[in-house]
């Protein structure tokens, strides 16, 4: 999976998942991607938050992608969380895990925040599988052929695809070009009560689940199977 940047239930449903987990941030980065933004509930409605970026070649991959620093944006970013969950049942807890990445030292790139961001979460989720770059294993081939490199790389024998890339390694003929068997994740997230949320609003980021759950509830929340 790319670097997202607090990810989503989904995401660390699949991580709870396997034995390695690559971030894949050897990859070109789209700029309308949740790899520089993402969604939580303020005030009982979306909010999207957005991480800049500086200008760089169209084609850089994302671990050569640095943030722009040059407006306060963590600051921004951080009020706007703790406006949104402090009086949440679980949200200065929640608070606690993210304030590190937000009040500490500036990181410089953009998957090294974001990878900073997701060992934070996964800790506190209880999650303990190895993560590894991409980008350190110099892996060749597009596609499906450098997803199939990375398998190899890491010594796996099962992959787990999250369902929306299940069509192209399908038409890609993933199972035809190796021996590593191919499975889908298939998370359907269930609805919980969301602090002065109306309705139930899904697909939100994980800090949504930790402020409203607390880190028991939303470690049962993404190991489950809905």
């Amino acid at each position: 999976m790319q670097p997202t940047y607090l990810p989503w239930a989904g995401y660390f449903n699949l991580m709870s998942r396997v034995d390695v987990f690559v971030l894949l941030d050897d990859v070109q980065l789209n700029r309308r991607s949740w790899q520089v933004r993402n969604r939580i509930l303020l005030e009982g409605r979306e909010k999207l938050l957005t991480v800049p970026t500086c200008k760089a070649p169209r084609e850089a991959a994302i671990c050569d992608i640095r943030i722009d620093h040059s407006t306060d944006w963590r600051e921004k970013h951080w009020k706007t969380l703790q406006v949104a969950y402090r009086k949440a049942p679980h949200g200065v807890a929640m608070l606690e895990v993210l304030s590190a990445a937000y009040t500490g030292k500036q990181v410089l790139g953009l998957c090294d925040f974001n990878h900073e961001l997701i060992v934070l979460l996964a800790n506190c989720l209880g999650i303990g599988t190895q993560i590894v770059r991409a980008s350190a294993l110099n892996c060749t081939g597009k596609r499906t052929g450098h997803l199939l490199n990375l398998c190899h790389a890491t010594q796996c024998d099962r992959y787990l695809s999250p369902f929306g890339s299940q069509e192209y390694l399908q038409a890609d003929g993933f199972s035809e070009q190796s021996t590593i068997s191919l499975e889908v994740q298939l998370f359907d997230p269930a609805p919980y009560v969301q602090y002065r949320a109306c309705g139930f609003v899904s697909h939100l980021s994980i800090v949504d689940i930790l402020a409203n759950l607390g880190t028991t509830g939303a470690s049962s929340y993404v190991r489950s199977r809905h």
